[in-house]
C-alpha cells in the first residue's frame, strides 16, 4: 500500500467534510469487499452505513464488477441525444417493474441531486403542457434533504445546506418536520403521534393559493435529516391533500429505494403512490454513479405534444443512461432478485430494531428511531454538547474497526442488505463501547 507520506492531500477539496481537520489526521480507504472496507493502514473496517446509504448489495459484488468490466470493454459511451443503446431501455423496463403501477416512464441522470432537479423541472413542464403554467410554486419540508443543486437546496430543509448560497428559488414553502422528542422518543417504526402535522399542508396551500403550486416533494422517511419516520397515516393524508388540489406529489427515494425498507420502494411499503419518484444510490449499488426518475404515465403523455420530429422536453445530461452505469444497474437489480435481498432486509429489520434500541438508557442517548435497515441514535447535550459527543462516538467506533456516520446531534446506521445478525451485533456493541468510553 502507498505510504501516506507519499500522498498529496492538498489539491482535493472534499465534500461535506471539515477539510483542515481531516487532512491533519486522514482516514483513507483503499479496498472493499462484502461488508468491509480496508483502510490505508491495512485494517478491516465493518461498514455500518453501506457507503453513504448506497452499497445495498455490499461492496465489489462479483456479478456487478464483471458487468461493468465487460461493458466498458465493449461500449464505453453512447451518444445520449438522438441516439441510445439497448441497455438503457432494458434498465428502464426493469425499474418500471419495481415502481408502483402507473409510474412506468423513466428518465436517467447521474446523481440524486440531478434526479431531484429533473423531477422539479418536469413538474413545471407538465403543468405548462396541461394549460396551468401559473403553477410555479414548490413545497418541501423542514429537515428534508434533496441534494445540493439549486432546486434541491431550495426545497430542502437543512439550514447549513442553504444559508451560504444566496436567495435560492422563489416561491418555495416548507412543511414542518414530524419529529417531536416529547411525543415520540424511542418509537419503533412509525410513531402513532403526529398525523395532524400532515394537515399543515392544507394550510400552506390555502395561504399560497393551491392553483399556483406545482408540486410537494418529501422523503417518505427523512434520511440525512435524522431518520425521521412518518407517523401512522401521515403519508396517506399528504397524498389525499395533493390529489384534492391537483398538486403533484414527489417522493424522494434516493435513500429509501431498492430495499432499504425491505421493499423496492417506500411507496410500495407504505402503499402510497406518488406522481413522481426520484432514485439513485441503490440503483447501481454505487458501483457507478447513476440516478433515475419514475414518472406517472399521464405526466409523460401530457408532455408528448407537438410535431413528432420536435424535442418534447428540453432537458437531459451528457451521461443520461450511460452504458456502463446501465450495465451496473441491470446487474445490481439481478443481484437483488436472485439473492432475495429485499426480503432479507425485511427479515433482518426486527433484529436490527431490537439491537439499536438496546442503546436506550446509555449515556446522553435521548432518542432512537428506526425503520427497515435505517436507524438513528440521537444524543442530548448534557453534559457534553451533542455534536461533540456524536463526533467522539464516530471516531471511537472507527478506531475500533466499525464505520458509522455522525451528522450533528445524531449517528446514523444503514447497513447493506447483505448484513447478517452478527454484523448488526458488532456495530451496536461498538456503539455501546464508544458511548461508555466518553466521560
Amino acid at each position: 500500500m502507498e505510504d501516506l507520506q507519499n500522498i498529496n492531500l492538498d489539491n482535493y477539496w472534499m465534500p461535506f467534510t471539515p477539510n483542515r481537520k481531516f487532512k491533519s489526521d486522514p482516514r483513507l480507504i483503499v479496498a472493499s469487499e462484502g461488508m468491509h472496507y480496508t483502510t490505508q493502514d491495512g485494517r478491516k473496517v465493518l461498514d455500518g452505513i453501506a457507503g453513504l446509504w448506497c452499497c445495498n448489495a455490499g461492496h465489489c459484488h462479483p456479478k456487478i464488477v464483471k458487468a461493468v468490466q465487460d461493458q466498458v470493454a465493449t461500449l464505453d459511451y453512447a451518444t445520449a441525444f438522438n441516439m441510445s443503446h439497448p441497455k438503457a431501455f432494458e434498465l428502464a423496463e426493469k425499474i418500471a417493474d419495481l415502481t408502483p403501477d402507473g409510474l412506468d416512464k423513466i428518465f436517467f441522470g447521474n446523481s440524486g441531486s440531478e434526479a431531484v432537479e429533473t423531477a422539479l423541472k418536469v413538474a413545471f413542464a407538465y403543468h405548462v403542457a396541461n394549460g396551468e403554467g401559473q403553477r410555479t410554486k414548490l413545497i418541501g419540508r423542514e429537515k428534508g434533504y434533496h441534494g445540493v443543486n439549486f432546486g434541491g437546496i431550495s426545497v430542502g430543509g437543512i439550514t447549513p445546506n442553504r444559508k451560504s448560497f444566496g436567495p435560492l428559488l422563489p416561491g418555495v414553502d416548507h412543511l414542518p418536520h414530524t419529529w417531536n422528542l416529547d411525543e415520540m422518543a424511542f418509537s419503533k417504526g412509525q410513531p402513532t403521534w403526529g398525523l395532524h402535522l400532515a394537515d399543515e399542508l392544507e394550510k400552506i396551500l390555502i395561504l399560497q393559493d393551491p392553483s399556483t403550486v406545482a408540486a410537494v416533494i418529501i422523503e417518505p422517511v427523512t434520511g440525512s435529516g435524522g431518520v425521521i419516520v412518518p407517523p401512522v397515516g401521515y403519508l396517506e393524508r399528504i397524498k389525499e391533500i395533493c390529489t384534492k388540489h391537483n398538486v403533484l406529489l414527489i417522493f424522494d427515494e434516493v435513500i429509501t429505494g431498492f430495499g432499504r425498507l425491505g421493499d423496492s420502494f417506500a411507496a410500495n411499503r407504505f402503499d402510497v403512490t406518488p406522481d413522481i419518484i426520484t432514485m439513485a444510490k441503490g440503483l447501481t449499488g454505487a458501483v457507478i454513479p447513476m440516478s433515475a426518475v419514475a414518472f406517472k404515465n399521464e405526466i409523460h403523455d401530457t408532455i408528448m405534444q407537438g410535431p413528432e420530429n420536435m424535442i418534447e422536453l428540453f432537458h437531459g445530461y451528457t451521461y443520461s443512461g450511460h452504458p456502463v452505469a446501465a450495465a451496473a444497474g441491470l446487474a445490481t437489480l439481478e443481484v437483488y432478485e436472485e439473492e432475495g435481498l429485499f426480503q432479507q432486509a425485511k427479515e433482518l429489520e426486527p433484529i436490527f430494531e431490537e439491537a439499536i434500541h438496546s442503546l436506550k438508557g446509555e449515556n446522553q442517548v435521548v432518542d432512537i428511531r428506526n425503520i427497515g435497515l435505517m436507524g438513528a441514535v440521537h444524543f442530548g447535550s448534557d453534559p457534553i454538547p451533542a455534536t461533540e459527543f456524536a463526533s467522539k462516538v464516530f471516531q471511537h467506533c472507527y478506531e475500533n474497526d466499525v464505520l458509522v456516520r455522525f451528522s450533528g446531534e445524531f449517528l446514523v446506521l444503514s447497513p447493506s442488505l447483505i448484513a447478517e445478525p452478527e454484523h448488526i451485533a458488532i456495530i451496536v456493541d461498538a456503539l455501546k463501547a464508544a458511548i461508555r468510553s466518553i466521560n
